[in-house]
């Protein structure tokens, strides 16, 4: 018997690479339409909200990353009216990631304080865009010794705030 020929219950060897080849071409197409993190690039330009009802709004992020934005928190620990603030980061764009990581400074304009945040922009599961973000806030003490009291530490999910025309 030759090596071409079929056995009962045996392809041959090139049926076997065409069976294979074949199937392995199926389960990559599956994987490419299936959705997924690498379909759509999380994109931080737009307005946000978080689970406390702070909003942001942050402007287009240009080539070297930059981005500048404003943020008016909806929480404060001082009685002074709450004031829109403005806020500077980057985004790390070193390989273009889909999922990309960033931080950002708000300089708050009603208070002695400023704060940091640091985060990842995620697209869910259910195809929403996500910052989860954890920050440091530092507040302005008087004397050396109330050091131990001046910063705070949290985190934050912001979510997209959509326009009524979307």
């Amino acid at each position: 018997m030759s090596p071409a020929r079929s056995t009962a219950g045996c392809p041959p060897a090139a049926e076997m690479v065409h069976a294979t080849s074949s199937l392995l071409l199926l389960l990559l197409s599956l994987a490419l339409l299936a959705p997924g993190h690498s379909a759509r690039k999380c994109m931080l330009t737009g307005k946000w909200t978080n689970d406390l009802g702070s909003n942001m709004t942050i402007g287009a992020v240009n080539n070297r990353g930059e981005f500048s934005g404003t943020y008016h928190t909806a929480v404060t620990s001082t009685s002074n009216d709450i004031k829109l603030s403005p806020l500077y980061g980057t985004q790390n764009n070193i390989n273009k990631k889909t999922q990309p990581t960033f931080g950002f400074t708000v300089n708050w304009k009603f208070s002695e304080s400023t704060t940091v945040f640091t985060g990842q922009c995620f697209i869910d599961r259910g195809g929403k865009e996500v910052l989860k973000t954890m920050w440091l806030l530092r507040s302005s003490v008087d004397d050396i010794d109330d050091d131990w009291k001046a910063t705070r530490v949290g985190n934050n999910v912001f979510t997209r705030l959509r326009s009524v025309k979307e």
